[in-house]
């Protein structure tokens, strides 16, 4: 999605204040605005101000919890690479949403066509969603699976 009056650009740009304010609310979403213009020494119209801004902009899409996937169950995760047939890549994206287990999708450019992250209670449920729901997806042509033995957090702010 382009912004207007940014010709070659896909994303709005960000000043020093608000790459820092996403990085406080990444931290703690649940941090208020006034201990949030404390933080980042300005005035709470300020931070005000920015943070409509960024959600109008669609750089925050929304406010949640983090989820350790161990701890509520999920002590299997994989990232599966899924090659398609070249007219099922536009259908197939929902039915995978659909997908008991699947955390996300990504339509890709490579050597496969889907990388899913699928986080699964133990093996056999692995197994479970990439034979039997996976796999009998109509436009599936073939499938790599890859367990995730560690996952360490990481920082898109830098």
């Amino acid at each position: 999605m382009a912004v207007a009056g940014l010709t070659g650009r896909t994303a709005p740009a960000l000043d020093d204040i608000d790459r820092a304010m996403l990085a406080e609310l990444a931290a703690d979403g649940r941090l208020a605005v006034r201990a949030l213009a404390e933080r980042l020494h300005i005035s709470r119209t300020n931070a005000y101000a920015r943070l409509e801004r960024l959600m109008a902009e669609g750089v925050i899409t929304g406010f949640g919890a983090r989820i350790d996937p161990r701890r509520a169950g999920l002590g299997t995760s994989a990232y599966i690479m899924v090659t398609v047939e070249q007219t099922s890549w536009r259908t197939m994206a929902t039915e995978l949403h659909a997908i008991p287990y699947v955390d996300h999708v990504a339509l890709v450019g490579g050597d496969f066509d889907i990388l899913l992250l699928v986080r699964t209670p133990d093996n056999q449920t692995l197994r479970d969603v990439v034979l039997e729901r996976l796999q009998a997806l109509e436009g599936v042509r073939s499938t790599r699976t890859w367990l995730i033995f560690e996952e360490l957090p990481g920082s898109i702010l830098g």
